[in-house]
């Protein structure tokens, strides 16, 4: 199978510090990810003023300061994303940020980006869509809190504008989210109904759901990531840690492995237990030459050096050209023609 593409999800987790955004690219490049991706955008574009947190924000940064003002100290400018894509080139990691208005996609495609990443809060913004479906690069669209309805409206009008590389990714927006309101068959659903590429947007605190979705034929994996789940900020505490993200990608990269290529044959490796733990036929008592074999004659023993058990019904009732000691296997050569 073709291999994952696994993003880290550093988001807004540099703090607004270009200098903790490099050190994220280095950790996400050394953890084994493919690509490391942030967040583009101006909070005063996002959010009212007096816009409250969500939920799973409030539990995790000051109550008392609102959404605008969170936002506002995640910032980072042209320049900024522009050295972040210039580092990220440098150790080997492919970039990608999230935009959130047309200015911010035209900042990204200013910067020739490859892809972008569509958060699930936009997925039912079909202007915006179409509007950065025009830039003719890869959308990768995370599908949180949408219904099927909503999806392929989404689908079609990326389409609308001429844009067909796509990949749709199954989400649940929950920090964090329950395994069991993952629901990865609906990844399954939007890829045959909608005919398009799909994979996984996690938020569950272990890696189990991932793994899922990888055999399950996600071609995506996307994960929030941290230096540290202890730092100040919104996402921190609902990502992995470097260790927690290399155990993912070696996870992940272990399933792609057990799945194989689909055609039911022996291992090489197999194919050497084949003698011991096989079973061939064997006389159950001493057979003289001559005797007309019944099944109550024959056993099924290892290893495997005689006639197989699924022979037993065609030598029922033939005559042994020779005698057969207990425990020795039979084979075509001890049997008259």
């Amino acid at each position: 199978m073709a291999r994952t593409y696994i993003i880290a999800e550093a988001g807004v987790n540099h703090n607004g510090s270009l200098e903790l955004a490099f050190r994220l690219v280095d950790e996400a490049k050394a953890a084994g990810a493919d690509c490391v991706k942030f967040q583009t955008f101006k909070a005063e574009r996002i959010v009212t003023a007096s816009s409250p947190k969500a939920n799973y924000q409030l539990e995790v940064t000051d109550r008392a300061e609102s959404q605008f003002e969170m936002l506002r100290k995640l910032e980072l400018d042209r320049d900024a994303f522009a050295r972040i894509q210039a580092h990220c080139r440098q150790v080997g990691i492919d970039f990608m940020s999230t935009p959130y208005n047309p200015e911010d996609a035209e900042l990204l495609a200013s910067l020739d980006v490859d892809a972008f990443k569509i958060a699930s809060g936009q997925v039912v913004e079909l202007p915006f869509l179409r509007q950065v479906a025009r830039y003719g690069r890869r959308m990768i669209v995370s599908t949180g809190m949408a219904d099927m309805q909503e999806v392929r409206e989404a689908v079609d009008a990326i389409r609308s504008a001429g844009n067909n590389d796509l990949v749709i990714l199954q989400c649940n927006t929950d920090y964090p989210s329950r395994v069991e309101d993952v629901n990865l068959r609906a990844m399954l659903t939007m890829r045959d109904e909608l005919k398009v590429r799909v994979g996984y947007s996690d938020h569950v605190p272990d890696n189990h759901a991932c793994f899922a979705a990888v055999a399950l034929g996600a071609e995506m994996i996307e994960k929030h990531f941290t230096l540290d789940r202890t730092m100040p900020g919104p996402d921190h505490s609902s990502s992995l840690e470097p260790a927690a993200f290399r155990d993912l990608v070696t996870g992940i990269r272990a399933v792609e492995l057990s799945l194989g290529d689909g055609i039911k044959r022996p291992g090489e490796r197999e194919r050497a237990n084949t003698y011991g733990m096989r079973r061939s036929l064997v006389a159950a008592r001493e057979l003289p030459a001559g005797h007309v074999l019944a099944e109550a004659d024959l056993g099924f023993k290892r290893p495997a050096n005689g006639l197989s058990p699924k022979h037993l019904d065609a030598v029922v009732g033939r005559r042994l050209a020779r005698a057969l000691r207990v425990d020795e296997a039979l084979t075509w050569e001890h049997l008259h023609p």
